[in-house]
């Protein structure tokens, strides 16, 4: 993911958690309000039925007549039992007493209740009542159990029930839930569309500075256009640019050094060889002096692939000088193979058909695919398959061979320079360990790609990957 979107999706997150945790808080601390004030609501009742029983028995009115509030849910139950009691007294053994506003339903309590209620003397609970075509209908109980005074009796024990519904409160807290859950939505919806926004704007320097440096690494500039202002990306800009003039510099003076050195040993490789060579042609030689001779040819051929590989390298370092045309493959692959079949023991096949081609500078080219071949002729390949094929716009140029195979703990490292598999054998061989370092720049140079294969025992595959080009009514090798 891209840093702005880890970013705006850090900020949703956030802010749906912080949205989450008031929410919560809200709905609870309001629930927990409303049924404070039930509570309270009910044991008022609770105390207002006292005195109404007590009031009446006062009056000598019958308990039976006493008028209750009807806003109240309120039930009577006497026991006419004595005491102890138990569960089955309280249950069977009452004289209920029925607020018209129950209509005509009774208060019901578990046994659960009543024994909870005869321990503790006072108990909350919820209960329900049958509708007619309506669901049940929910209450908030509160149950006591008191001594009432009754005209003619002594003080009797008597199961005082109030109640009231709790749809109200529910219906408010679903409400609640419902217009939270809409506006919580709504501000997600905005917040991440104001995140994405303020986070693209603020990245958007950033992106500006990464775009200018990528122009400035492929048109070679050398320094980054700073921005007006002392803010932090002004700062990041002008520590690239001096972080970039430094490399330049450091740069530009390897280059010069790599170029300078390498054309210096050209002139004492070259006498050398030249006197070596006059030596070997017109003196007599013993055995032993001929063969410190060659030796010291062999060591000067080799020094001289390695100056030229080297001058390679910088001009590489430099930017490769390319006349970059359609090039066709067959004719290119074709005298490749014309070029090492007198020289080479083994097998050399061609796979490419005429109608493909690639833009690219031929002689470049020519230099990458003759590196792979000559690789695989020094690994003792006995059959070399050069195989083009295209893949849309591009094309793949493989370098086939049944030699040895590479170990694959080398292969990671087999592009960087003076990395050798066996030592031993490209030294003997002349080799420099920088011919697939410079096949890498020169196609790295097209726009290209280039990678290995191989298994011990089954050879290898280098392909190499090209844009493809546009067919020309001639071939141009």
């Amino acid at each position: 993911m891209t840093l702005r979107t880890r970013i705006t999706l850090l900020t949703l997150f956030v802010l749906t958690l912080s949205l989450l945790v008031i929410g919560s808080s809200v709905y609870a601390l309001l629930q927990r309000y409303l049924y404070q004030n039930l509570r309270t609501e009910l044991a008022e009742a609770v105390e207002q039925v006292v005195r109404l029983i007590n009031q009446g028995s006062q009056q000598g009115i019958n308990l039976f007549e006493i008028a209750l509030p009807p806003s109240l849910y309120a039930e009577i139950d006497l026991v006419v039992t004595s005491p102890p009691y138990d569960t089955r007294d309280l249950i069977e053994g009452v004289i209920p007493i029925r607020n018209p506003t129950l209509g005509g339903y009774r208060l019901q309590l578990t046994p659960e209740d009543y024994q909870t209620l005869l321990r503790e003397q006072a108990l909350w609970t919820i209960s329900t009542l049958p509708r007619e075509n309506a669901p049940p209908l929910r209450l908030m109980v509160r149950a006591v159990l008191v001594e009432a005074q009754y005209p003619g009796l002594d003080r009797i024990p008597a199961v005082i029930l109030t109640a009231k519904p709790v749809e109200g409160i529910e219906a408010t807290l679903r409400e609640l839930a419902r217009s939270y859950a809409f506006t919580a939505v709504t501000v997600l919806l905005f917040g991440s569309l104001l995140a994405y926004l303020l986070v693209t704007r603020t990245l958007q320097p950033l992106e500006t500075v990464a775009r200018k440096a990528e122009e400035v690494s492929l048109q070679g500039m050398t320094s980054l256009p700073e921005p007006r202002g002392k803010d932090e990306v002004a700062a990041l800009v002008r520590a690239l640019n001096r972080m970039l003039s430094r490399l330049e510099a450091a740069f530009r003076s390897q280059t010069r050094f790599l170029a300078d050195a390498s054309h210096e040993l050209r002139t004492p490789i070259t006498a050398i060889l030249g006197h070596v060579g006059y030596l070997l042609r017109r003196t007599s030689l013993t055995e032993a002096q001929r063969e410190s001779l060659e030796i010291i040819r062999r060591e000067a051929e080799r020094m001289t692939k390695l100056v030229t590989d080297l001058l390679d390298l910088a001009g590489s370092e430099g930017g490769w000088r390319l006349e970059i045309r359609p090039v066709n493959l067959a004719s290119l692959l074709n005298e490749l193979a014309e070029e090492y079949r007198p020289a080479f023991n083994g097998r050399l096949v061609v796979e490419a058909p005429s109608t493909v081609w690639v833009a690219g500078d031929d002689s470049r080219l020519h230099q990458v695919f003759a590196n792979l071949v000559n690789n695989a002729i020094k690994a003792g390949a006995r059959t070399i398959t050069l195989r083009a094929r295209s893949l849309g716009e591009k094309v793949v140029v493989q370098v086939v061979d049944d030699g040895p195979g590479i170990p694959p703990e080398h292969l990671p490292y087999l592009f960087e320079r003076f990395y050798r598999v066996d030592k031993a054998r490209d030294r003997a061989a002349g080799g420099s360990g920088l011919g697939l370092a410079i096949v890498k720049a020169i196609v790295e140079a097209h726009g290209g790609e280039v990678w290995v294969e191989s298994e011990l025992g089954k050879g290898a595959v280098f392909s190499v990957s090209l844009r493809r080009a546009v067919a020309q009514p001639l071939p141009q090798r």
